[in-house]
Formats: structure tokens, sequence, C-alpha cells
């Protein structure tokens, strides 16, 4: 079954790299065309241009900022009784050259939800349960949690 990524859609994301504490954001992917992904990823309050790819089969996504590469993995999660369906994307980073953290690795997650029957149709959860990055990404995406840190709007 085919798995389309909701389009637009803003995701929220944290990040560790280096060991270092969890960073956390907004991913907006804008459009995907011939599987190019185009958005921008904001860690500090400016959005910051991305480009990447999206492989449908696989539910692999890559992209690029200016400071860093990013790779992972759809994992979708229905709830029925919510009538919502969870995307989670985790996956790998390596910072660039351009970055103060450059060669450092890292890894990402990043989630959103929609209504459940968008983004592939039928509900299908892989488990009953999303795993936990699902929810503290979704809560800082609705401005629930508050970590001390500038936001992302």
């Amino acid at each position: 079954m085919n798995i389309t990524l909701p389009i637009p859609s803003r995701w929220g994301i944290s990040a560790e790299v280096g060991g270092r504490p969890l960073i956390w954001g907004t991913v907006e992917i804008d459009s995907i065309m011939d599987q190019k992904i185009e958005g921008s990823i904001n860690f500090r309050g400016v959005p910051i241009p991305i480009q990447g790819y999206w492989t449908e089969n696989t539910r692999h996504i890559m992209f690029d900022s200016p400071y860093a590469t990013f790779s992972g993995n759809l994992s979708i999660y229905d709830d029925p009784s919510i009538n919502t369906r969870h995307f989670l994307i985790n996956g790998r980073l390596q910072m660039k050259q351009t970055s103060m953290m450059a060669g450092e690795y890292g890894t990402w997650v990043a989630s959103t939800n929609a209504p459940l029957g968008q983004g592939g149709g039928i509900p299908q959860g892989e488990s009953q349960i999303p795993p936990v990055g699902a929810f503290t990404t979704s809560d800082y995406l609705n401005g629930a949690v508050n970590r001390g840190q500038q936001t992302a709007e």
C-alpha cells in the first residue's frame, strides 16, 4: 500500500547532536514533486530552506539544510478512537562544514498528525500506540511544551 505524506504539512522535530541535549523545532514540507521535497526547517526562529527526496515504496526521506543532512524512515500509527493518523519519522543526521558542530552525528524524530484516512487511505496501524517521540514532538508542535528555549514560531 502506498503511503503519501500529508502535503503541505508542519512537523514537530527534536534532535540530539554529538551527545548534546535535545533541540526542538519545526519542519515544513511544502511540496513533493517527482520524489523531490521542498520546505523549511526552523530551530531558532528563522526558517531555513530544505530540499531532499521522498521514496514512497521504502518510506525513506532525506533532506539537506545548509547546516545538516537528515535521513530517516516513516512509521504510521492509526488511532481510530480519536480519528487520527500519527506520522513519525526517526533518523540520523550529520552536521555540515557550515555548522559549528561540523562532522558531528546525531539522531532526530519528527511527527505530525492528520485525520484518519488521509495519506494512504484505510486504517493500518503498525502498533496500537505510537512511540513517545510522537507525543513529545506533537506537544512541541502544538505549543504545549515550554523548554525555556526560543520557540520556532
